[in-house]
């Protein structure tokens, strides 16, 4: 059994990463363990890490299940984040997606009846 899920976001540019995920997220980071990574919980044992790493930079895919789409999206829209259309696959999910300035993917989802 896994207690805890660690997820990492390399970046080229830390500071300015930090700052573009401190808007996504809606808020600072939770922890800041050095100069070059910066964390956030998003879940009760599920967080989330900015790290600089020029070589890995770009790649990230990550999927963040939400208990309501529609009103996540509209966060981030007053947050100045645009989204793609929301696809959806029915019975299985609805998805909205954000990539950062260096390529890396943040899907944010919402399976049947909230299910998570």
């Amino acid at each position: 059994m896994i207690d805890v899920l660690f997820a990492g976001v390399a970046v080229a540019d830390y500071h300015a990463a930090r700052a573009w995920y401190e808007r996504l997220l809606g808020r600072p980071p939770d922890m800041i363990p050095n100069d070059n990574e910066a964390t956030w919980r998003l879940a009760e044992a599920g967080w989330i890490y900015v790290v600089g790493d020029a070589h890995r930079a770009g790649k990230a895919l990550l999927t963040l299940i939400v208990d309501d789409l529609d009103r996540h999206v509209a966060e981030l829209g007053e947050r100045g984040f645009a989204t793609g259309a929301i696809e959806t696959a029915p019975g299985l999910y609805r998805r909205a997606v954000v990539t950062d300035p260096e390529g890396n993917t943040i899907t944010f989802a919402e399976t049947p009846g909230g299910e998570r």
